[in-house]
């Protein structure tokens, strides 16, 4: 083992406590297929969200993780479960009236409601691959319509039909006295209708590989394969043939599929294999605190997140507390990215054991990129409110007079960060500023700070700045210094939470400073600006 190897097995990061499981997997012998193989699914009823990306990005990070850990090769299937019926409308998307009229269809037969693609699966499994690719994570793309029809999967569906009464013991126990009236694991593609049915198999022909039904509309007896796209299996089970189809050495899935989880791994068992690794994942939520949904469309996109943080912020969000459900929403993204940067600043100062704690290492594939910042993105969005700054140009001209000889081009990861403040600030920032005038301990407070602020010498830096904020806040009898710093925010930012007033000020400047308190001493409107 590499010296790299003993140093990264001793890491408590999440990610490589994953990749230890599948260390251990393979401590006697590689696998005869020559790669371990991780999966991440998706299913393609509603548009691709961010928690589909979420579990890609993860997968990716256990995947590196190995490695590091491991000669042994790699690879990472992205499934789509596109045979699936479409059950419902999802609520985010055109033409619902065309959907509805093909419900229980695969969702590969189902018309594409945008009209850019032969079927609705089609267009999703599309959109799919343009987020994962725009992320340039190292994947292949894997069909289950294309698998089951191709012949891919038909050896696994004839030994889950050899195999049907052990695995209908199984499932059985887990539903109501109705369903397991009626449940069968083989769903047959009606003939008639090109319906995926959900009907009791009345006959079993194990070595003819055919089931039997009786057709709902017409009480004819229809007899089909279960093999070459003729029938899909109860997700569940389907979930355990596709493990051992694909031989599938390691996939994590949500909270809410812990007991989906248990079953299929007793299931993949009866079929004659080892369940592969993995860990079950917290759901994100949306504003409300509910859970994020495909059909609802409900939390942020990817392409929501990108119009106001870097690729990078919302791949650290993603590495932090997996097993910690997390709100999903607009005002997580300041604190993401400043996040994301301060990681980077850190890493090249640690030691190797704490690089591969570092999310950073985990981001870029355990290279990360050295370029720092002098200024923080919240305190970028306090510029922008305060100059009402709709043009980087703005922005970049504080910027210049504080960060000597910082410019768009040799600084270009500030440069679109600056982007991602106007458009943050022009969004959500603007729309709820609300000012108020300072009370009279605060007037008097806000004049000694005056005094204090010219009384600096040229070139006081942020420290020095902080320091003065601080002193006037005392001298002023703040109890608690918060109460100080909330009252700057509220009557100078219009807002209740703010940056850190030396840090800030330096960047604005002194002279700008002054003149913006001595305004809101005159009692002038600052929000009608």
């Amino acid at each position: 083992m590499s010296p790299d190897a003993e140093i990264a097995l001793s890491s408590n990061s999440w990610a490589f406590v994953e990749a230890k499981k599948l260390v251990d997997r393979y401590a006697k012998a590689a696998p005869e297929k020559g790669y371990v193989l991780f999966e991440t699914g998706y299913g393609p009823s509603g548009l691709p969200h961010i928690g589909t990306f979420g579990e890609v990005a993860r997968t990716t990070m256990v995947r590196h993780a190995f490695s590091i850990l491991s000669d042994i090769p790699t690879r990472l299937i992205a499934f789509s479960d596109d045979m699936d019926g479409l059950r419902k409308v999802p609520d985010n998307v055109p033409n619902q009236e065309l959907l509805a009229a093909n419900l229980n269809k695969p969702l590969t037969v189902v018309p594409d409601p945008f009209g850019t693609h032969n079927s609705f699966g089609e267009h999703n499994n599309a959109r799919l691959q343009a987020f994962l690719d725009q992320f340039g994570f190292d994947y292949e793309f894997r069909s289950a319509t294309e698998c089951y029809k191709s012949g891919m999967f038909d050896e696994s569906l004839l030994l889950v039909l050899k195999n049907y009464d052990a695995i209908i013991n199984v499932i059985l126990p887990t539903l109501g006295p109705e369903r397991q009236a009626t449940y069968s694991p083989f769903l047959p593609i009606c003939p008639r209708t090109g319906e995926v049915l959900q009907v009791p198999i009345i006959r079993r022909d194990e070595a003819a590989g055919t089931v039997t039904y009786s057709d709902p509309s017409t009480g004819e007896d229809v007899t089909v394969p279960v093999t070459g796209g003729h029938c899909k299996l109860q997700w569940k089970v389907d979930w355990a043939m596709r493990w051992h189809a694909l031989d599938v050495d390691y996939e994590m899935a949500g909270k809410d599929l812990i007991d989906s989880v248990t079953l299929s791994s007793k299931i993949i068992r009866i079929l004659g294999k080892q369940p592969p690794e993995g860990f079950n994942y917290e759901l994100f939520l949306d504003q409300e605190g509910k859970k994020i949904s495909k059909s609802k469309g409900n939390g942020l996109s990817i392409e929501d997140w990108l119009t106001y943080a870097s690729p990078e912020s919302l791949s650290l969000y993603m590495y932090q507390n997996p097993k910690k459900a997390k709100r999903l929403h607009f005002d997580v993204i300041p604190k993401a990215v400043d996040e994301y940067f301060s990681f980077l600043e850190k890493f090249p100062e640690q030691e190797a054991k704490q690089q591969y704690a570092n999310p950073v290492w985990h981001i870029h594939n355990g290279n990360p990129p050295s370029e720092g910042l002098p200024i923080t993105f919240g305190i970028l969005l306090n510029l922008a409110a305060v100059v009402n700054a709709e043009e980087p140009s703005v922005l970049w001209g504080f910027i210049s007079r504080y960060a000597k000889g910082a410019t768009p081009a040799s600084n270009p990861e500030l440069d679109k960060l600056v982007g991602y403040a106007i458009a943050y600030y022009r969004d959500f920032v603007k729309p709820t500023k609300q000012y108020r005038l300072p009370t009279e301990k605060e007037r008097k407070a806000l004049l000694d700070l005056v005094t204090e602020l010219t009384s600096l010498p040229a070139g006081a830096d942020a420290t020095e700045i902080q320091n003065a904020v601080f002193k006037v806040g005392n001298d002023n009898d703040f109890e608690n210094l918060r109460d100080w710093f909330k009252a700057l925010y509220e009557t100078l930012l219009g807002q209740s939470q703010g940056p850190r007033m030396g840090s800030f000020i330096a960047l604005y400047g002194i002279n700008e400073t002054v003149a913006l308190i001595e305004r809101v001493l005159a009692g002038q409107d600052l929000g009608a600006e």
